[in-house]
């Protein structure tokens, strides 16, 4: 079970209603997808935010779906994001809620450099005005799958990560993913559970 504590409302950030008919065209999106390791000194906007997440993780029908596509519906993926640079929303990290289509705050304050550090020091990371990591609770799939659930969980991430960084491309934005870090310590720096393994980091910004 989770260690962050389920808070009230007022104490969650409710996302704007996602777009769901863009003016961009999936084909742009896809000759357009390129690893982009430098940002503009340029923050998000609170929207652009929600929409990259909702593209991930977001729910798209009542009751069950998601944007990406889970393994027996168990969805064993948990969205994180750390902020330093998006409008109306202090610097910290936070966790998505794909039903709600929130965020709930978990820690404050800036952590990108202290990120970039647990990313074997790839300090470009901390000039991303957001980081989204991509984090999984194997168990969840495993417990219906047995240990082929695992990658099962895996091409999960991949499709959550993908649709994530083509929804970059059409907000205008750039992105890219990175995979090498420590373990320890980027759950530490999230405050993820024992039983989350974090899979990837993506960092977010203009070009």
């Amino acid at each position: 079970m989770r260690r962050v504590p389920v808070l009230d409302r007022s104490e969650r950030v409710k996302l704007a209603e996602p777009r769901r008919d863009g003016g961009v065209a999936l084909e742009r999106c896809l000759a357009g997808r390129r690893s982009v390791r430098s940002f503009r000194d340029l923050p998000l906007g609170d929207g652009q935010l929600g929409q990259l997440l909702w593209a991930a993780q977001g729910a798209t029908a009542a009751g069950s779906g998601r944007a990406a596509p889970s393994a027996g519906a168990l969805y064993p993926l948990e969205l994180s994001v750390v902020c330093g640079g998006v409008d109306r929303l202090a610097a910290g990290v936070y966790r998505y809620l794909p039903p709600r289509h929130e965020l709930h705050p978990v820690v404050t304050g800036d952590r990108r450099e202290e990120l970039a550090g647990a990313a074997l020091g790839q300090d470009w990371i901390a000039t991303a005005p957001v980081v989204i990591c991509i984090a999984a609770v194997f168990e969840r799939t495993t417990v219906k799958y047995g240990n082929r659930g695992r990658g099962f969980v895996y091409m999960e991430a991949g499709h959550a990560a993908e649709n994530l960084m083509l929804q970059a491309v059409a907000l205008g934005l750039v992105t890219t993913m990175v995979g090498a870090f420590g373990d320890a310590a980027v759950k530490r720096i999230l405050h993820l559970d024992p039983d989350e393994t974090p899979l990837c980091l993506i960092p977010v910004g203009a070009p």
